[in-house]
C-alpha cells in the first residue's frame, strides 16, 4: 500500500518549528558540553561510533513521520520538575567538574523538551529514537577495571587449562615464553559499548516484543565480552607459539577487531533466525488523523512551553557565573613542618622513588617520615581551582598507569580505620616495581589513599564529586587534596604496621597542614 504524506499545514509546521527552535537554543546554551562531547567523540576511539548516533535518531523520527502527523502536540507541564531536576543536575556537574553528569543532563534536557513542548503521546511514539541518544554520551570506560580482572582472570584459567604453567600478579602475568599484562586496550570496552549501540539499533529495527529485543540486547552485552577474553586468549597463545613474533604491537590490535567483526556478523546472522516481519502501515487511517490533528493544534501552549523550557536552562548558566568568579587565586603551598612535630623526624628522601600519577595538581608535598626503624612516606596533591584540566577527582588519576615502566599496581582494596579521632574508610593498594636492583627482588609498596575535601574525609569517587559541588554550591570554594601513605613491605614489623603507627601519630597534623593551606592567601 503507498504511503500518502498528510500535506504540511501552519499548524504542523508550527510544532516542528517549536521543537527545532528548543533544541538549537539548547544546544547553543549548552555549547562548551556539547563540544566536549564531540571532542571525545573524535579523541577516542571508544567513542568514534557516537558520531552516527545523532543522524540515526533523526532518520528513526523521520520514519515514524505519518504517525507523528496524526497526533495533536499539547504540552506536558508537569514534566516541568523533571526540567528544573535535570538542570541543577547539570549544574552540580559542572560544579564539580564531571562529564558524565553534565553530558547526561544535557541530553537529557533535549530529549525531555519532546514530550514537554509537543506531549507524552507524540514522544512515546518515538521513544526508541529518542532514547538512542543517549548513546551519544560518551560515558562507560567506568566498567573498564573490571572488565580488566576479568580479562586477566580467563586468560589466565584458559592458559592453565591449556596446559601452560602461569604466575599471575593483579593484572600481570607470567608464562615460560615472556611477560604479558592487560592494559586499557586489552579491556574491551570499546567492543562492549560498540556492540551495546549496534546490537539496540538492530534489535528495534528487527524484533516488535519487548521481549526478544531485551533479549537481544543482553546477548549484545554478553558477547562482546566474552568474546574478548577469547581474543585475549588467543593474543596470548599466538604469541607463546610463535616465539613472540606475532600479535604483538599492532597485530594485536588488528586481530582484536577483525575477531570482534567476525563475533558479530555471527551474532547478527543469528539474529535474523528470530526476525519478526514488519508491521502492516495503514494510511488512510494516519491520514485522517492527520486532518484531525491539524485542526485541533494549538500554537500558544507550544510557545509558552518553548520559552518556558529556554528559561529553566539558562538560569544554571546565569547561576555558574556567578559561582566561578574565583574566590581564592593564590597558588597553595603545603607546609609537611606540623607534620614532622609529631615524633616522627623527616627522612633525607623518601622510602622509595615513587608518586601517585594524579594530574596537574596546584600544590604537591612529597616527604619521608621515619620513627625508630619504621620509614613511611606521606605523597600529599593539592588541589584548588579545579576544571576540566585540573581536578582532584579522575579516572585518569591513579597509583600507576598501566604502561609505567617503574611501577605496577597488584592489589586493590579497602578498609576503616581511625584518622584524628574520626571513623574514616580508606582505599589501599599494593605496587610492586617492575624491576630490581641486581637480581633482587623488587621492591613492594603497600598504598593507603584517600581525600580530604571540605574538612571531610573521604574515599568514594563519587561521594567525593557530590562533596566538591555542594562545597562550591555554598560558596566555601573547591581547596580539596588527595592524600597518600606509603611503606615498604621489607620494613621492620611489616608495612601495615607501620603505616597504622604514622597514621595515627599524624592524624591531627594532617588536618591541620591541610586547613592551614586552605587558609592561607
Amino acid at each position: 500500500m503507498t504511503a500518502v504524506s498528510p500535506e504540511p499545514t501552519f499548524s504542523r509546521w508550527s510544532a516542528v518549528t517549536a521543537i527545532a527552535l528548543v533544541e538549537l537554543l539548547l544546544i547553543a546554551l549548552f555549547y562548551d558540553t556539547a563540544a566536549a562531547m564531540v571532542g571525545i567523540w573524535w579523541r577516542s576511539e571508544t567513542f568514534n561510533h557516537a558520531f552516527l548516533v545523532p543522524p540515526i535518531s533523526l532518520w528513526l523520527i523521520w520514519e515514524r513521520r505519518h504517525t507523528l502527523a496524526g497526533i495533536v502536540p499539547r504540552p506536558t507541564w508537569w514534566l516541568l520538575p523533571i526540567m528544573v531536576g535535570l538542570a541543577v543536575a547539570w549544574l552540580l556537574g559542572e560544579l564539580a567538574a564531571v562529564n558524565a553528569v553534565t553530558q547526561l543532563a544535557f541530553v537529557a534536557m533535549l530529549v525531555l523538551a519532546v514530550p514537554l513542548v509537543l506531549g507524552l503521546p507524540l514522544a512515546l511514539q518515538i521513544a526508541f529514537p529518542l532514547g538512542f541518544l543517549f548513546f551519544a554520551v560518551p560515558i562507560g570506560e567506568f566498567v573498564m577495571p573490571k572488565l580488566m580482572d576479568w580479562t586477566a582472570d580467563f586468560t589466565v584459567l584458559a592458559l592453565r587449562a591449556s596446559g601452560i604453567p602461569v604466575y599471575q600478579e593483579g593484572l600481570q602475568f607470567i608464562i615460560p615464553s615472556g611477560r604479558w599484562s592487560v592494559v586499557e586496550a586489552c579491556s574491551g570496552v570499546r567492543y562492549l559499548l560498540a556492540s551495546l549501540t549496534v546490537g539496540t539499533l538492530y534489535a528495534y529495527l528487527n524484533y516488535h516484543s519487548l521481549k526478544r529485543r531485551l533479549i537481544f540486547v543482553l546477548v549484545s552485552i554478553l558477547v562482546p565480552v566474552a568474546a574478548n577474553w577469547g581474543r585475549a586468549y588467543l593474543i596470548v597463545m599466538l604469541g607463546h607459539l610463535s616465539g613472540n613474533e606475532l600479535a604483538t604491537g599492532a597485530d594485536h590490535l588488528i586481530y582484536g577487531w577483525v575477531f570482534f567483526g567476525i563475533v558479530i556478523l555471527i551474532m547478527f546472522a543469528i539474529g535474523m533466525r528470530w526476525r519478526e516481519p514488519d508491521l502492516v502501515y495503514d494510511a488512510a487511517a494516519e491520514q485522517a488523523a492527520a486532518v484531525f490533528a491539524r485542526a485541533h493544534t494549538q500554537v500558544k501552549p507550544l510557545a509558552l512551553a518553548a520559552v518556558a523550557v529556554l528559561v529553566i536552562a539558562a538560569v544554571p548558566q546565569l547561576a555558574l557565573s556567578r559561582l566561578n568568579s574565583p574566590t581564592n587565586v593564590a597558588t597553595p603551598i603545603v607546609d609537611g613542618a606540623t607534620l614532622i612535630q609529631t615524633g616522627w623526624s623527616q627522612l633525607d628522601t623518601p622510602p622509595a622513588d615513587w608518586q601517585p600519577d594524579f594530574a596537574n595538581p596546584s600544590a604537591i608535598l612529597n616527604l619521608g617520615l621515619g620513627h625508630n626503624e619504621q620509614r613511611v612516606g606521606v605523597f600529599i596533591a593539592y588541589y584548588r581551582q579545579q576544571g576540566y584540566e585540573r581536578k582532584l577527582i579522575s579516572s585518569q588519576n591513579v597509583l600507576a598507569v598501566s604502561n609505567d615502566e617503574l611501577w605496577a599496581q597488584v592489589n586493590r582494596s579497602g578498609r576503616d580505620l581511625v584518622l584524628d579521632g574520626q571513623a574514616a574508610s580508606i582505599r589501599t593498594g599494593v605496587l610492586r616495581g617492575q624491576r630490581g636492583l641486581m637480581g633482587s627482588e623488587p621492591l613492594r609498596l603497600l598504598v593507603w589513599h584517600w581525600y580530604w575535601i571540605d574538612g571531610r574525609w573521604v574515599a568514594s569517587d563519587h561521594l567525593g564529586k557530590l562533596y566538591l559541588a555542594l562545597s562550591r554550591l555554598l560558596g566555601r570554594g573547591d581547596d580539596s587534596a588527595a592524600i597518600f601513605f606509603y611503606a615498604a613491605e621489607d620494613v621492620p614489623d611489616g608495612a601495615e604496621a607501620a603505616l597504622e603507627q604514622a597514621v595515627a601519630a599524624t592524624g591531627g597534623a594532617l588536618r591541620q597542614t591541610l586547613e592551614a593551606t586552605r587558609a592561607r592567601r
